[in-house]
């Protein structure tokens, strides 16, 4: 076995049987994750994006601060949905989150996947071109998010 890691649901509801009380306690709870994996010889740290949740909605301040708080182990995404994403924004944030973790940063993304959120990319203020589909539209955006990510070692 050459490496291994977890992915981390992440999931928070308002329940008496749960440790994780608070939308906070499950960022701060991810971050603690990611630091004792590290420590027992982890090699990866993957966290799911939760959009329309109080929790990880957004992956890449958690990146961040788990990279700071870790210096080993590689940090991502699992998978992030290429429908909702500004690809230009998502590659500052995630340079950022890279730079903040020293290189340690690996992203997962996809063109999407049926979900409890119909059409929810529209919620962000996306919708495919005329005669394209959703999963068109976040090829198109994920072809950018490379696009960039490759020029920016230029």
């Amino acid at each position: 076995m050459k490496k291994i890691g977890f992915l981390s649901f992440g999931h928070w509801t308002p329940s008496d049987q749960s440790g994780t009380r608070s939308a906070s306690d499950a960022l701060l709870q991810s971050i603690d994750l990611a630091v004792a994996a590290e420590e027992i010889g982890a090699d990866g740290a993957y966290f799911r994006v939760h959009h329309f949740a109080r929790q990880l909605g957004s992956p890449f301040p958690l990146l961040a601060a788990a990279g700071a708080k870790t210096s080993r182990i590689d940090l991502g995404t699992a998978v992030i949905d290429m429908r909702y994403e500004n690809p230009h924004y998502m590659a500052e944030d995630a340079g950022s989150a890279d730079l903040i973790s020293g290189g340690r940063l690996q992203l997962g993304i996809s063109r999407g996947s049926p979900e409890q959120v119909i059409d929810g990319w529209r919620y962000f203020g996306y919708a495919p071109t005329e005669g394209a589909t959703e999963e068109d539209m976040a090829r198109k955006n994920a072809d950018v998010l490379l696009d960039v990510l490759l020029h920016a070692q230029d």
